[in-house]
């Protein structure tokens, strides 16, 4: 690791911390010829796949996109910020394991969907109807049908 301060090449590891996700590491480091410390991180670089588009153009993954059309269906509802991060964690994870270099922008709408499924119903129905091309209040209907639960009977008591 190159000194930020003197260029010199020597630098020696004086201490190594992990962050409470394991998921990057601090180092410090001292510079051999000039004595100066700086602080590195390490993490690991995901490789996710392009995202092949209806039209057959090609783009890269953006989180930001996916989060900004996921809030969109989310607006006003009581959904924290965590959940939404999280949520986004998991589709990229999944991306990440199918390991392909190419993913059609269908499949990651079917993983959005899942999870909005799991986060709101109110926000799954209205991505639904984006994503799905909802033409009629039949298809809102069907919609609504297959995320509404069927209610158990309650048995009375005396």
């Amino acid at each position: 690791m190159k000194c930020p301060y003197c260029s010199d090449e020597n630098t020696q590891v004086v201490d190594t911390r992990e962050n409470e996700e394991a998921d990057t590491v601090r180092r410090r480091r001292r510079c051999i010829n000039c004595d100066k410390r700086f602080t590195t991180y390490e993490r690991v670089e995901l490789q996710l796949p392009l995202i092949v588009k209806k039209n057959g153009s090609r783009t890269d993954y953006a989180r930001d996109k996916l989060k900004a059309s996921m809030m969109l269906s989310l607006r006003k509802r009581p959904v924290a910020t965590e959940g939404i991060e999280a949520a986004l964690d998991r589709i990229e994870e999944k991306l990440v394991q199918l390991a392909e270099r190419e993913v059609a922008s269908d499949r990651i709408g079917e993983l959005v969907m899942r999870e909005l499924k799991k986060l709101d119903k109110v926000a799954y129905i209205r991505f639904a109807s984006v994503y799905r091309n909802f033409e009629d209040v039949d298809e809102f209907s069907d919609a609504i049908r297959e995320i509404k639960k069927p209610r158990v009977a309650r048995k009375v008591t005396k």
